[in-house]
């Protein structure tokens, strides 16, 4: 979601997404939250985190507290490590209605952490 956001933001910014045990495809759950607010994350991939170890970043942001703990050294030029962690949505248990507003709410929270570090560090 937070790649979604980034992309949503600005069209020239560079954004990868990885996981340090990434799933086979984007959870149809967050799929349908990001689309109610217009953002089509449908078209992203999952992928490991391992791919992008060598490469240089500007940022390398972790967004959930298990990522924080198990994420890889990154070997290429790092400028900046930063950590804004958000609950797991997939984790959620309960009535589909439930499991929804926990995506719901992380989304949302997501957008505004997002929308912050990209007033502060990235708009041009």
């Amino acid at each position: 979601m937070a790649e979604g956001f980034f992309k949503s933001f600005d069209d020239n910014l560079e954004v990868y997404s990885a996981g340090v045990r990434p799933e086979k495809e984007v959870n149809p759950l967050a799929i349908k939250v990001m689309k109610e607010i217009g953002i089509d994350i449908s078209g992203q991939r999952p992928s490991s985190a391992d791919v992008y170890i060598d490469m240089p970043f500007d940022f390398v942001i972790t967004v959930c507290d298990n990522a924080k703990e198990t994420c890889p050294v990154f070997t290429g030029d790092v400028k900046e490590r930063v950590h804004i962690g958000f609950e797991d949505p997939a984790a959620a248990k309960g009535a589909d209605e439930e499991v929804i507003g926990v995506y719901r709410r992380v989304r949302d929270e997501i957008g505004e952490e997002m929308e912050v570090f990209y007033a502060k560090n990235l708009r041009a």
